[in-house]
């Protein structure tokens, strides 16, 4: 437990004191989405506070969770461009299956 009085019983001086320490992860609640650089999206995704094994199941597993994750994320949409610039190959980025995210890239191009 911590001390916050002095020896003498009293509490130190302000002086004394160090300065508390901020959180670094306090700004990112206040950043703007322009602010956040261009991973910051990745902060902000319901997966990151999730079990990741969810969103990288083994072959012929479901992708059922994953998906239900993704259908209430503030970033999904910049979590699929992500996935498609970067040719994720494994996994659900963006609400999608390598195979769902193969027949979108086939269908744009």
């Amino acid at each position: 437990m911590w001390n916050l009085l002095d020896d003498e019983g009293a509490f130190p001086s302000d002086a004394a004191r160090p300065a508390p320490a901020q959180p670094s992860n306090v700004l990112s609640l206040f950043e703007t989405v322009e602010d956040d650089g261009p991973m910051g999206w990745q902060e902000r995704a319901l997966c990151a506070q999730t079990d990741p094994e969810a969103f990288f199941p083994e072959k012929g597993g479901s992708t059922r969770e994953a998906k239900k994750v993704c259908s209430g994320c503030d970033v999904r949409a910049e979590c699929l461009e992500y996935a498609l610039a970067n040719d994720e190959r494994f996994g659900i980025w963006g609400g999608l299956s390598e195979r769902e995210r193969r027949k979108l890239k086939r269908r744009v191009v």
